[in-house]
């Protein structure tokens, strides 16, 4: 396994080249949300080689919309319709799969409800030859500052909801988790990771990629904007932070996939069933309260019941295995 600081040494070789990064982005019938993106695109200075596209299926006019920009969005585009919903797990799997076959150097994941600011390629870049695996920040729907809970309790299997949002001289912060509104990676950390987890369908799966980037790199997030959010989203205003509105499928996957970080947790030693047990209790409560304080309703506490159930039969399954190193693949 190389070790952090030998990730940092190989990677300060390495000019940055815009043309070697690849924007993945992963949509589903949001084509007006996909056009602001892809406009945003276009105004970049640099653009990357390529953007991969991955459309989920999509019944709208997301298609048509993407042939509009061919000519005319400074960067070769690779389209793939999928041929049916896989969730954003799914998306972003094939979405790095794509840009990792084209030769990407650095893959930039991003979902179809944000907008790149136009220098968001370049402030990635000057990070690219210090480390490999990067966040950038991003502004809310309102202009505000978006705060990203970028640690993980890793016994617990959890987010950090306080980690200290300030930045210091140095213009980063490592972090332990990972978020696909933005992740910046290098294909060297791809290679030994492996694609993201389709299994998840929704919910954790960027965490737990993150944090599997984080044990073989120096992961950080830089104090340098990069996106903005271009969708609203109901939330509970908590002064120091916001929580946002849910949906029944998101409460579902929220809990079943509980047991496939238990499986990625155990397949690497560092499950622990008391820490981990307290931390899907604490999730499950998290979930009420929002159920209760942001959607102030009662009804949907069946799809957590429902996720913890479905889950238990992930957590039997003998044939279960985490998602294989592409280097290994290919020997």
């Amino acid at each position: 396994m190389t070790s952090p600081s030998t990730q940092r040494e190989s990677a300060s070789t390495d000019a940055f080249d815009p043309a070697t990064a690849t924007i993945a982005v992963v949509t589903f019938n949001r084509s007006g949300l996909l056009t602001r993106l892809l406009e945003s695109i276009e105004r970049m200075d640099p653009h990357p080689g390529h953007v991969v596209i991955v459309d989920n299926a999509s019944t709208d006019d997301t298609t048509a919309v993407v042939e509009s920009f061919r000519e005319r969005i400074g960067a070769e585009i690779v389209y793939r319709r999928l041929d049916t919903n896989t969730g954003g797990s799914g998306g972003f799997s094939e979405g790095m799969r794509v840009a990792y076959e084209l030769g990407s150097q650095w893959i930039w994941l991003m979902d179809d409800d944000v907008e790149v600011l136009p220098d968001g390629l370049a402030r990635m870049g000057k990070w690219s030859g210090r480390f490999k695996s990067i966040q950038g920040r991003r502004y809310d729907y309102d202009g505000s500052e978006f705060y990203w809970q970028y640690r993980v309790a890793e016994r617990m299997g959890i987010p950090i909801p306080f980690a200290p949002s300030g930045f210091d001289a140095s213009g980063y912060k490592e972090m332990n988790s990972g978020c696909f509104e933005g992740m910046f990676i290098h294909r060297d950390i791809v290679a030994q990771i492996g694609l993201p987890d389709p299994r998840f369908f929704i919910y954790w799966d960027d965490q737990t990629y993150g944090w599997l980037a984080s044990r073989i790199t120096t992961s950080v997030i830089v104090d340098e904007f990069v996106l903005r959010r271009t969708r609203e989203i109901k939330q509970w205003d908590m002064g120091i932070r916001h929580m946002n509105a849910s949906s029944d499928a998101y409460r579902y996957y929220i809990m079943r996939n509980r047991a496939i970080i238990k499986r990625y947790h155990r397949a690497l030693g560092v499950y622990n069933p008391v820490l981990f047990g307290f931390g899907t209790a604490l999730t499950f409560g998290k979930e009420l309260i929002r159920l209760l304080f942001v959607e102030r309703k009662v009804r949907g506490t069946s799809n957590l019941f429902r996720g913890l159930r479905d889950g238990r039969a992930i957590a039997r399954d003998r044939q279960w295995r985490p998602m294989p190193p592409l280097v290994a693949a290919a020997s």
